[in-house]
């Protein structure tokens, strides 16, 4: 089994990969931004720097997916391809910070990794207000993202919001804004209430 969460920079993605994980005893696929020799540079720098970071998300998430489905394990992923490429690389473009050839290429590319990759057997979509991820943003205090521009933040939660309306597989949307798993653990067991539900649909 596949299971995926999806949601803006901030909404707790990592967070609820890691209790589900525990909980469900999933195999957790994180995005390591740690290892990014790039996330750093782009937030100085977009325009230098967005078409290397797209790419090398892309790469390292692409491949994760496939090692971790090889182990044949019930896996959940800290963010998606479809992602990079519905939301991200899109918004790059739009705002003038991708070239076409590079948009091209990145495109190109994601369409050969998701014609090998499985899709999720639920997409889990964290939904959040701007106050809120601004708010969880800061509150982490990762230096890089100090620089976030709220411009930005908000161009991403608008095509989120676009994109999760017109998914059009089995998907999960967990309000963050009325939700708080990590201080309060009757809202974690909602939110598992409301994944066995959608498991159980499955079967």
């Amino acid at each position: 089994m596949y299971v995926a969460i999806a949601g803006n920079i901030g909404s707790g993605k990592t967070t609820l990969t890691s209790m589900l994980a525990k909980h469900f005893s999933w195999t957790p696929v994180y995005e390591k931004l740690e290892d990014n020799p790039y996330i750093s540079d782009f937030y100085s720098d977009m325009r230098r720097w967005a078409f290397n970071l797209q790419i090398y998300f892309l790469h390292k998430r692409f491949s994760m997916v496939i090692e971790a489905y090889k182990k044949n394990k019930n896996i959940i992923q800290d963010r998606t391809l479809y992602e990079d490429a519905h939301i991200f690389a899109p918004n790059l473009y739009s705002m003038g910070l991708l070239s076409d050839k590079d948009y091209d290429t990145y495109i190109s590319l994601f369409n050969l990794m998701i014609s090998l990759t499985p899709k999720p057997d639920l997409l889990i979509y964290l939904k959040a207000s701007i106050p809120t991820l601004v708010n969880l943003i800061a509150k982490r205090g990762r230096i890089y993202e100090s620089s976030i521009r709220l411009d930005y933040i908000t161009s991403l939660n608008q095509r989120y919001e676009n994109w999760i309306e017109n998914y059009p597989d089995r998907k999960l949307i967990i309000d963050v804004d009325e939700l708080n798993i990590i201080d309060n653990p009757n809202d974690f067991g909602v939110v598992i209430e409301k994944i066995n539900a959608e498991l159980n649909g499955l079967f």
